[in-house]
């Protein structure tokens, strides 16, 4: 989609601080860090938010399953803990609707979160 930001990330078209990638899914830092370490894991299929995923839609698994993984790769320094965020919807304060894992680390997190 050519007005996602974050497709046009994906796409090399918008610059990003990459982190890591595989064949499903792509991670770069967060330009406005939440934690010392704040990645942003980004399937490359274009789904707006997880309630869109279509689990009976192999695309959806292949893509979700590619992002989880490799948010548990850009996580394995943070042996101590470490949170994993997705926002869904206005209320949920997505701010890119496209579906993106926050992988948060470097720094002890309270409770509740919100």
């Amino acid at each position: 989609m050519s007005d996602c930001l974050f497709c046009r990330i994906i796409a090399r078209e918008v610059p990003a601080a990459l982190v890591a990638e595989n064949d499903g899914a792509i991670a770069f830092e967060d330009i406005k860090p939440a934690a010392p370490s704040h990645v942003l894991v980004v399937p490359r299929l274009h789904v707006a938010s997880m309630a869109d995923l279509d689990f009976e839609d192999p695309d959806h698994v292949r893509a979700w399953t590619a992002a989880s993984r490799l948010a548990q790769e850009v996580a394995v320094p943070f042996q101590s803990g470490w949170r994993l965020v997705t926002n869904i919807g206005e209320d949920g304060r997505q701010s890119v609707l496209h579906l993106h894992l926050h992988v948060l680390a470097g720094r002890r997190f309270g409770w509740p979160p919100g």
